[in-house]
């Protein structure tokens, strides 16, 4: 075998364990988009890949964090899905919109009908709207089961690791921060920067203190050119006196 063929294969070869460990890791169910304000209502979509190579996904339940519970929450219909929404007792009621909220949602439930699974390849979303979402909260893990419909249940309930690597079964987390600026708007001007406006006003001053003292030289100018012109005939008078041609 040539080398041009077994680097070619070689590369093949890598390619391959590479998309294999990676393949698994990257297809669990997550919550889209994962980031949302906290105390405002937001619309996610939990989706759902199938990993079986025969089986269909026939089930999804998401389970609402007890650490942060949301007073409202609403389910887009899914074709060929039902859904459930099952609410419990709040340990702590919650405040929205003037009222006590003592009870609220803590799963969701999505069943297929008879050929309406997630076939092999394919994904689903499952769109939810929610909230006021929590503000003292920095995320919300949705721990998520995902039964096949050969009876197999793939549990993505591990919660977020702290040294930033990937869980084994990720649950899907939709992490809480406050909204980027929008493109193009003016950034507030800090206080160091109100100077320019004094300096306006200081070059205003200076403009009209000068516009009066090129006022006043100008006065002072006329004042010497007319006095000037009051001494200039009488001298000029003088020197040219006319001489009488009967003296002698």
């Amino acid at each position: 075998m040539s080398l041009l063929k077994r680097t070619a294969v070689l590369a093949a070869l890598v390619g391959g364990l590479t998309l294999a460990l990676a393949g698994p890791a990257a297809a669990h169910v997550t919550v889209n988009p994962n980031t949302a304000a906290p105390g405002g209502y937001a619309k996610v979509s939990f989706r759902a890949p199938n990993e079986s190579d025969s089986a269909e996904t026939v089930k999804i339940e998401v389970n609402m964090p007890a650490d942060a519970p949301v007073a409202s929450v609403s389910v887009k219909p899914t074709p060929g899905w039902t859904v459930e929404a099952v609410k419990g007792k709040l340990a702590t009621p919650l405040k929205a919109h003037g009222s006590e909220i003592t009870e609220a949602v803590t799963k969701i439930t999505w069943t297929a009908s008879a050929g309406n699974g997630i076939k092999p390849g394919q994904f689903q979303e499952f769109d939810v709207s929610m909230g006021p979402l929590p503000e003292n909260a920095q995320q919300m893990v949705f721990k998520t089961l995902q039964t096949y419909s050969d009876g197999t249940v793939v549990r993505w309930i591990d919660e977020p690791t702290t040294d930033g690597t990937e869980p084994e079964s990720p649950a899907p987390v939709l992490k809480l921060a406050a909204a980027p600026a929008a493109p193009g708007a003016a950034p507030a001007a800090p206080a160091a920067e109100a100077a320019p406006a004094e300096e306006s006003g200081g070059s205003n001053a200076l403009g009209i203190a000068g516009l009066v003292a090129g006022l006043a030289a100008l006065v002072l100018a006329l004042l010497a050119y007319q006095r000037a012109g009051r001494t200039a005939p009488a001298t000029a008078t003088a020197k040219s006196e006319p001489v009488d041609a009967t003296k002698s």
